[in-house]
């Protein structure tokens, strides 16, 4: 069986998350084999710029390097193995998410990001891509019900975040294909239902 890559992206409260491992196990209950990772992080480097991404300020181009950085070790060292296994790779955010948070949000040059993009990963695009969206409001009042510390993103004011999110919904609009729209207001069920009958499409 040829592995398929599932990338899953969304603002932050939009409740991609809490779906992934359910999307895993589905998946293994039908004979997959199945990778579940995220990024930043994936491996034992990754996780440690992911530390210093959530936390630390940085230059906007620093902290682009580094997303990028993080994601071409987990691309040589997790995805691209995992794939060539037949495998199954389910990813917490991908490249989107630093077209969206990077791009849309800090406002970093669109060329400079496809520079990056074709250098780490010139010939690798998820088979597809799942977009939770729902409106900002929504999602801010997740987070803040949400009884943890925030990151650094997270922390954001709401105008960075709505700047994400229209990001997120060019790229769904122009990638019809690669990326599916998920309602992230449906009921848990519904959500499911969808998921379902998206990857038996695929």
């Amino acid at each position: 069986m040829k592995g398929k890559f599932i990338t899953f992206e969304g603002i932050d409260g939009a409740g991609k998350s809490s779906h992934v491992e359910w999307l895993a196990e589905t998946m293994r209950q039908r004979g997959v084999v199945v990778v579940v990772t995220r990024e930043p992080g994936g491996t034992e480097l990754g996780e440690k710029l992911r530390g210093l991404l959530l936390s630390e300020s940085m230059h906007l181009e620093t902290e682009t390097l580094l997303m990028f950085a993080a994601r071409r070790e987990h691309l040589a060292q997790v995805i691209e193995p995992a794939l060539k296994r037949g495998e199954w790779v389910v990813c917490d955010r991908f490249t989107d998410a630093t077209f969206a948070y990077q791009g849309g949000g800090r406002g970093l040059d669109r060329n400079k990001l496809q520079q990056l993009e074709h250098w780490a990963h010139e010939n690798r695009q998820p088979d597809l891509t799942l977009l939770f969206d729902l409106p900002l409001d929504v999602a801010r009042e997740r987070i803040a019900l949400a009884s943890r510390v925030l990151d650094r993103f997270e922390q954001e004011r709401a105008d960075f975040h709505e700047r994400v999110r229209q990001v997120y919904l060019d790229r769904a609009k122009n990638n019809p294909s690669r990326i599916r729209v998920i309602d992230g207001q449906e009921t848990i069920e519904n959500i499911r239902k969808s998921l379902e009958q998206i990857i038996s499409s695929i």
